[in-house]
């Protein structure tokens, strides 16, 4: 359906600039926009692989099996049916320290990860497992302590204060977070 709406809108653009008398001007800024997209996904990169390597570097070292057992008493009660011992832990716990981190392209391949743990240990395969809801609505809401892609935007888009964003993102992501873990219990106790 989006792909559709992106169609119609571009349709839409290119016809009223035809008429208009604007197609110069449509022409341009397709060309400027995709110049700035190209210039921002190489920004994006480097940031992206910077962190994800940096991950890499946590997970090798221990760091992240260490930080691992720290949550873990959270972790077990909020994912109730995950073995504290199975691999879906884990995954699960580096997705949420990367993501607390800020990292959220860090954090895909082990949501990834985590989603497929959480996958073999579903008995009723044909509907998700409530952990494995509570685990997208989590990520989703994922407490950031650095957002560490807004501060990247910020930059690459000349603010004067990149890091300003820092507190506001603190509460909101703490906000949603709690909101995200109240549902999640809500949700999980309706269906026991």
């Amino acid at each position: 359906m989006l792909n559709y709406l992106w169609a119609a809108m571009i349709v839409i653009g290119i016809v009223y600039g035809a008429f208009t008398g604007n197609m110069t001007a449509v022409s341009d800024g397709a060309l400027d926009s995709a110049k700035e997209a190209v210039t921002l996904c190489i920004t994006m990169l480097g940031v992206m692989s910077l962190w994800t390597g940096l991950m890499e570097i946590a997970n090798r070292s221990g760091l992240i099996d260490k930080c691992t057992k720290a949550i873990l008493p959270l972790m077990q009660w909020l994912f109730p049916g995950v073995p504290k011992d199975h691999d879906a832990m884990q995954h699960i716990t580096t997705n949420v320290i990367a993501n607390f981190l800020g990292l959220g392209w860090a954090a895909t391949p082990a949501g990834l990860r985590a989603m497929k743990a959480l996958s073999e240990l579903n008995v009723e395969n044909s509907r998700a497992s409530t952990d494995m809801c509570t685990f997208l609505v989590i990520n989703i809401s994922s407490i950031q302590l650095i957002p560490v892609n807004i501060i990247a935007y910020r930059s690459q888009y000349g603010s004067v204060n990149p890091t300003a964003i820092v507190a506001p993102a603190i509460l909101a992501t703490t906000v949603s977070t709690l909101a995200a873990i109240v549902f999640c219990k809500i949700m999980a106790g309706k269906s026991a």
